[in-house]
């Protein structure tokens, strides 16, 4: 369903009256599109504190017009701002945070970036730890406050090559979003593709639910990178799924994902193999805990956490997930704040984030595979279009875009996680719920 308070707000009368009554100014944000695939202007580099990072190589590389440090054409307005603020070791050089972002924060172009660097905390220090523990409050804080449709992140990595997919992600219109989240990427190897247009050329993903909402866009998604397609959902949905899987050019796939034999027949389907495994099939049965019997409690339960985990320990045990793989989870902000009426989907999302910290070491170590999550938040979905208005409206607004995000949203984050240059992501869970104000 549209928006209309977000149209109505971008017109002469709407821009009048949200200002004058103190109502959210939500702007329409710049996604991803074949005509408008980068940011528009420029990139603004700044540091604070002592860098050694190798930068400036990776940033020009983003997409966006970018000089040395300092540099960029479009001062006046840059598309970006990535603030270098990894050498910040103590309290007296946050104060080069603020005089380096002071100055041109508001500057930053309607859909624009800010991007914070910091470095991972080094526990032998706690002035250093102090100090980059700040970032993570500066930049949730600015975040909510920018306004225009802007974003800030925060992102701590020790090495820039290691980081180039995630720097392209979220400095590009694909991470409209995601805001306020702190991402951490590690030193592991990061493997170029061959083509960053289309990365996932050669590979094959499977992902679940997919006839239809996310899971349909994620595998259209994906596909657009260059991966075949296993479009993967219940008996119900085959025709669902048939028609998503051969405009496609990929193949269906139709079960119960909570069957015994759920695993041995991807398994089964995929004889040479599966580069990305996307679990995002999932249901709901609200009902406050004092009116919830067990028949609403199990089956959300099997569906959304039980499936996830049993499929995933099958299909690495097998040899299914071939290294250098990806598994990605939907877990939710319910699992991850609460919401009332939900114990058993906020239960069973919140399972998904404690899967994903304990396996992704593992299944790194042992198979070659990275295991992260995605959060979304409120989607523009038929799911959510059947909410009641009062509360849809309220769950658009409720964070600091001001909007509801789109099903898009959800699905280039996916693909940015399944990324093959995306290795030394591991371990992350990603809102994608344009900074919810509620347990951010």
């Amino acid at each position: 369903m549209a928006d209309r308070y977000l149209s109505f707000a971008g017109t002469a009368p709407g821009r009048f009256l949200t200002q004058r009554l103190g109502l959210p100014r939500p702007a329409v944000l710049h996604r991803w599109s074949p005509g408008s695939p980068a940011l528009d202007g420029d990139l603004l580099h700044l540091t604070a504190g002592t860098s050694g990072l190798a930068l400036a190589p990776v940033l020009a590389r983003t997409g966006i017009a970018f000089g040395e440090e300092g540099g960029a054409a479009g001062r006046a307005h840059p598309a970006a701002v990535v603030l270098d603020a990894t050498g910040v070791r103590d309290v007296d050089a946050l104060a080069e945070v603020h005089s380096a972002l002071h100055p041109v924060v508001r500057s930053v172009a309607d859909s624009g970036r800010v991007l914070v660097l910091g470095a991972p905390l080094d526990p032998a220090d706690h002035h250093q730890s102090a100090a980059q523990q700040a970032l993570e409050g500066f930049a949730r804080s600015l975040g909510k406050e920018i306004g225009r449709g802007r974003t800030v992140n925060l992102l701590r990595l020790r090495d820039a090559s290691a980081a180039e997919s995630t720097l392209r992600f979220l400095l590009s219109p694909k991470s409209a979003y995601v805001s306020g989240q702190v991402i951490h990427v590690g030193a592991g190897p990061a493997r170029p593709p061959g083509d960053w247009e289309r990365p996932l050329a050669g590979h094959t993903a499977l992902v679940t639910g997919a006839a239809r909402g996310i899971g349909e866009a994620v595998a259209e998604t994906l596909a657009r990178d260059g991966a075949h397609v296993f479009v993967l959902d219940v008996p119900a949905a085959e025709a669902d799924a048939r028609r998503v899987a051969e405009r496609l050019g990929g193949s269906a796939l139709t079960l119960d994902i909570t069957a015994a034999d759920a695993a041995e027949r991807i398994a089964a389907a995929l004889p040479d193999g599966l580069d990305v495994l996307v679990h995002n099939a999932g249901i709901t049965r609200d009902r406050r805990l004092v009116n919830m019997p067990a028949e609403r409690w199990s089956p959300v339960l099997e569906v959304n956490l039980g499936s996830v985990l049993r499929t995933t320990d099958a299909l690495l045990a097998r040899g299914t997930l071939r290294p250098g793989g990806r598994v990605v989870a939907t877990t939710s902000i319910a699992g991850l704040a609460g919401n009332a009426g939900q114990t058993n989907y906020g239960a069973s999302k919140a399972g998904i984030v404690g899967l994903v910290r304990s396996l992704a070491p593992r299944a790194l170590d042992a198979h070659g595979v990275t295991v992260n999550a995605v959060a979304p938040g409120f989607i523009e979905t038929a799911m959510t279009a059947a909410i009641p208005l009062l509360i849809r409206a309220a769950g658009r607004r409720m964070n600091s875009l001001a909007q509801g995000g789109l099903p898009a949203d959800v699905a280039e984050t996916t693909a940015w996680l399944a990324h093959p240059a995306s290795g030394a992501v591991n371990g992350q869970v990603v809102r994608v719920c344009g900074q919810s104000l509620l347990g951010a």
